[in-house]
C-alpha cells in the first residue's frame, strides 16, 4: 500500500538510486551507527532514526547498546507483550500504537522496534515477556492492532523475529528443527496476516537458524514467503548484530544490516558486484526499499508533536487496568472493602517488578507502587515479608508478615519473578518463584483464610499453595502504572477484564516442548510440531493450572442465541456468526468472547479446537449486545505439505462460543465443502482407500469394490470372527498389487491398465 501522497515517488527515488555510486549503495545497506542508517549528503539523503520497543521509547544515542545496559531518555514505560496481549483487546493495542507513534515523531525516530510476536513455545523462554501469546491468531491480531497504531503517526514498525526464534538459550547460532506444517500454523501465522493485512514498515529477521538455515539468509522465507506470497512491501532489517554473510543475506532479501559494520561488510558487497557475485540490481532493489520509509518518515515529520509524559502515563494506567487477570476470587473476597483491614505483604508492593531486562528496558520518567495508593487506607499495615536480594526464606521478614496477617481482615501478598529471574539474554531454569515467597504464601495462609495473591511476573509459575489462597491477581509485567492499576482492581474502582493469553501448566514436565527444550549446543528439535499451548493441552484432555483465555470478573455474563447464517458452506464461501451476551450482574464489565473452531472429524492430526476469532465488549447492568464474527477459509483449513497450500477437509465443524478454551457456554455445527483435490499419482502400493477418497478413481474400482465388500459379507456371516468392520479395515489399507493375489482374473498387466487409466 504505497503512500500516494510521498513528494518523493518510487519512479523519483530509483533516478535518485541511479545517481548514487555503487559505494553509497552499499553504504545504504548498514547502518552509520548504532540507531541510525547512512546519510548521503551530496544527494540531500536524510538517516533514518531506529529505536527499540515495543512497551515504550528506549531512544540512545549514537553510542547506545541493545542489550538495555546504557541509560536511555526518560519515557513511559507501557505494559509489556505478554500484559498487553492478556487485553485481548485490539482497540486499546491500537491505542498504545498511537501513543508510542506520537512519542516517535516528537523525538525524530522513525521506526520502533516492534512489535515481537514470536510463540511461546515453552513458559522458560526468557523473553516470553516480550511476546504476545502461544496462539499465533492472537499474536497476529494484536500485532496488525499495534502496527496500524504507530503507522498511522507516519512512523514505521519492524515487527520481529522472523521466525522460528523461541528461546534464548544460543540464539545466535542455534537451528530450531521444524516441520513445515508447525512453521506455516504455527511460527509463521503469527506473522502472516499482520503482515499481509497492516504492511509494517519494516520486518526484523531473528538471530537463530531455522532448518539449518540462517533467518538472515533464508531466501525461501525473506523473499519466496514474505515477499511473494504475503506481498510485503518494506524492508528487512537484520536483528542488531545478527547477520551472519552479508553477501548471501543481501542475495536472500536481508535489505538492511544493523547496526553499522565499520564499512566492512559494505567492501564485501562491492567486491560481489565487481566479481560478478551479486548483481546490482539487486542492490538497488534494497536501496530502493530502504530509501522509500527514510522519505516516508521525512516527508511526513510532525515537528509540532508532543511528549506529554504525564499525559501518557495516564494511557499506561488505562492499558494496565484493562490487561489485569483474576484467575481466583473464593467467596468473593474481592474487590475490597474500604473499610477493610488489609495486611499489605511483599517488596513488590513498595518496588513492583513492571517490565523485563534487556533490549525493551524502559527508562522509566514515573512508577506508581501499591503502596503508595494505599498507604493512606484505614487499618492498613505493610510487612516486606522476603527481600529481592536472596532467593532464601528470611524467618524474621516472615514472622513480621505474619503477625500483619494475624491482625488484619484480608492479607493481600505481592508476589513475582525477580528480574534476574527473567530476562532477554538467558532462559529460566523451572518455573518456580522464589523459595522465599512460596514460604511466605503457606506461612501467612496458615494464620489468615482471606488470602490474596498478586503476581508480578512475564511468563507462567507454579502456584503449591492455591488452594489455600482465596484470590489470585495476575498482574503481568504492567508498565511503570502497575501498581495504581492493581490498586484500582484490589478496590473495585475498577472490574478486571483481562484474560490469560497463555496455559499456565500444572507443571513444567506437562508441557509438550518439555523434552526438547532448549535443545543442544547446535539444534533444537521442535517435536510436539501444532501441538504448542493449549493445542497440546485439550488435545490430551490434561488438566492445567489455568487454561488458555481464562479470566474472571466482578460481575457476570450470560450467553444466548448462537446463530449461523447457513448450515452448510464451500470454503469459498464467508460464515458469519452472532451471538448475543448480557451483563446479568450488578455492576458494568468488559467481557471477552471467544470463538473457536473444532473439526467433528479429521483424517488428518489436528488440535481438538482452535481460536478463530475474539472480541471484547463494554456492557452495563443488564445490557445486551449481538457480537458478530466472519469466518473464511482459513478458519477451517490446514498446511498440507503436499500441495504447498492450506487445505480444508469437507466435513463437520463445531462453531464453539467460549469464556475460554476448556469453558464452552455455546455450539452449533457446519458442514463444509472442500473445493480442492489434491492431485493424485497411483502406484502399486496405493491402497483401495486411498483410490475410495478420490471420486474419479471411486468410480473406476467401484464395481470391484462393491464386488469385495460383497464378498467380505458373505464370509464375514460364516465366520463370526470375521467383522465387517475388520474387512472394511482390511480393504482401505490394503495396496493394489495385493489385487493380484486376491481378485481372480487380476494379472500384472491388467493393473498397469488400471494405474493408467486411473493416473490419466
Amino acid at each position: 500500500m504505497k503512500d500516494v501522497a510521498l513528494v518523493m515517488n518510487e519512479l523519483s527515488i530509483k533516478k535518485l538510486i541511479s545517481l548514487m555510486t555503487l559505494e553509497e549503495k552499499a553504504g545504504l545497506c548498514s547502518g552509520a551507527d548504532f540507531w541510525h542508517t547512512k546519510a548521503i549528503d551530496r544527494l540531500g539523503i536524510p538517516q533514518l532514526m531506529f529505536s527499540d520497543g515495543p512497551h515504550g521509547l528506549r531512544k540512545q544515542d549514537d553510542q547506545g547498546d541493545h542489550l538495555g545496559m546504557s541509560d536511555s531518555i526518560p519515557a513511559v514505560c507501557f505494559p509489556a507483550g505478554c500484559a498487553v496481549a492478556a487485553g485481548f483487546d485490539r482497540e486499546l493495542t491500537r491505542l498504545l500504537g498511537r501513543t508510542l507513534g506520537n512519542e516517535c515523531q516528537a523525538e525524530g525516530v522513525g521506526v520502533i522496534l516492534g512489535p515481537a510476536v514470536n510463540i511461546k513455545r515453552s513458559p522458560l523462554c526468557g523473553r516470553n515477556f516480550e511476546y504476545y501469546s502461544e496462539d499465533p491468531f492472537l499474536a497476529s491480531e494484536l500485532a496488525g492492532a499495534f502496527i496500524d497504531g504507530v503507522q498511522s503517526q507516519h512512523v514505521g514498525t519492524s515487527i520481529k523475529h522472523f521466525f522460528a526464534n523461541n528461546q534464548e538459550y544460543r540464539r545466535n547460532t542455534v537451528s530450531a528443527e521444524v516441520k513445515e506444517r508447525a512453521l506455516r500454523e504455527i511460527y509463521l501465522a503469527a506473522f502472516e496476516g499482520a503482515v499481509r493485512e497492516h504492511q509494517p514498515w519494516t520486518v526484523m529477521s531473528a538471530y537463530n537458524r531455522v532448518n539449518g538455515i540462517y533467518a538472515g539468509e533464508n531466501r525461501a522465507y525473506l523473499t519466496d514467503v514474505l515477499r511473494g506470497e504475503w506481498g510485503f512491501e518494506g524492508f528487512v532489517v537484520s536483528d542488531w548484530g545478527a547477520v551472519n554473510e552479508r553477501v548471501p543475506a543481501l542475495a536472500a532479501g536481508l535489505d538492511l544490516e544493523m547496526p553499522s559494520s565499520n564499512g566492512e561488510n559494505d567492501a564485501l558487497i562491492i567486491a560481489a558486484v565487481r566479481e560478478g557475485r551479486l548483481t546490482e540490481q539487486t542492490v538497488d532493489a534494497a536501496c530502493l526499499r530502504i530509501l522509500e520509509k527514510i522519505y516516508r518518515f521525512a516527508e511526513n515529520r510532525n515537528h509540532q508533536a508532543i511528549f506529554d509524559r504525564e499525559a501518557d502515563h495516564a494511557i499506561a494506567r488505562r492499558i494496565a487496568e484493562e490487561c489485569i487477570v483474576l484467575l481466583k476470587n473464593e467467596s468473593a473476597v474481592l474487590p475490597l472493602a474500604s473499610d477493610t483491614k488489609v495486611a499489605l505483604i511483599g517488596e513488590f508492593a513498595r518496588k513492583p517488578r513492571y517490565q523485563g531486562g534487556g533490549s525493551s528496558h524502559i527508562n522509566s520518567s514515573k512508577v506508581d507502587t501499591a503502596y503508595e495508593f494505599l498507604k493512606d487506607k484505614p487499618g492498613l499495615t505493610f510487612a516486606l515479608g522476603y527481600s529481592l536480594d536472596s532467593d532464601c526464606p528470611d524467618q524474621q521478614l516472615i514472622a513480621e508478615a505474619v503477625e500483619a496477617a494475624r491482625t488484619a481482615d484480608v492479607a493481600v501478598i505481592f508476589a513475582g519473578l525477580p528480574d534476574n529471574m527473567e530476562s532477554e539474554g538467558y532462559d529460566r531454569r523451572h518455573m518456580r518463584l522464589p523459595d522465599c515467597q512460596n514460604k511466605l504464601i503457606a506461612a501467612v495462609t496458615q494464620v489468615q483464610s482471606k488470602t490474596v495473591v498478586v503476581l508480578h511476573n512475564g511468563s507462567p509459575v507454579e502456584m503449591p499453595w492455591i488452594d489455600q489462597v482465596q484470590g489470585i491477581i495476575e498482574a503481568y509485567l504492567g508498565g511503570q502504572a502497575i501498581g495504581s492499576a492493581v490498586a484500582d482492581i484490589l478496590y473495585g474502582k475498577v472490574n478486571p477484564s483481562g484474560r490469560l493469553p497463555e496455559t499456565f501448566p500444572l507443571r513444567l514436565e506437562d508441557n509438550p516442548s518439555y523434552i526438547g527444550f532448549p535443545g543442544n549446543r547446535r539444534t533444537v528439535e521442535y517435536h510436539e510440531g501444532i501441538f504448542v499451548g493449549y493445542r497440546w493441552y485439550e488435545t490430551r484432555k490434561m488438566k492445567v493450572l489455568f487454561p488458555f483465555g481464562f479470566g474472571l470478573s466482578y460481575t457476570t455474563f450470560t450467553y444466548a442465541n448462537l446463530r449461523l447464517d447457513k448450515s452448510a458452506m464451500t470454503d469459498q464461501e464467508i460464515l458469519s456468526v452472532q451471538v448475543s451476551v448480557t451483563n446479568s450482574g450488578l455492576i458494568s464489565g468488559k467481557e471477552v468472547v471467544q470463538l473457536y473452531v473444532a473439526p467433528v472429524a479429521s483424517r488428518e492430526v489436528r488440535p481438538v479446537r482452535e481460536l478463530r476469532g475474539f472480541s471484547k465488549i463494554f456492557l452495563t447492568p443488564g445490557e445486551t449486545q449481538t457480537v458478530r464474527f466472519n469466518l473464511g477459509k482459513r478458519a477451517f483449513a490446514y498446511w498440507e505439505n503436499e500441495i504447498g497450500d492450506w487445505l480444508t477437509e469437507s466435513g463437520e465443524y463445531q462453531i464453539e462460543i467460549s469464556r475460554s478454551v476448556s469453558e464452552i457456554i455455546l455450539h452449533d455445527k457446519i458442514r463444509l465443502t472442500s473445493t480442492t483435490v489434491i492431485p493424485s499419482i497411483f502406484t502399486y502400493n496405493s491402497t483401495l482407500g486411498d483410490l475410495m477418497e478420490n471420486p474419479k478413481s471411486a468410480a473406476i474400482v467401484g464395481e470391484m469394490f462393491a464386488g469385495m465388500a460383497g464378498d467380505a459379507s458373505s464370509a464375514a456371516e460364516s465366520q463370526s470372527a470375521i467383522s465387517s468392520e475388520m474387512m472394511a479395515a482390511v480393504a482401505d489399507a490394503m495396496p493394489l498389487r495385493n489385487l493380484i493375489s486376491f481378485i481372480p482374473g487380476m494379472t500384472r498387466e491388467s493393473l498397469e491398465q488400471m494405474l493408467k487409466m486411473l493416473n490419466t
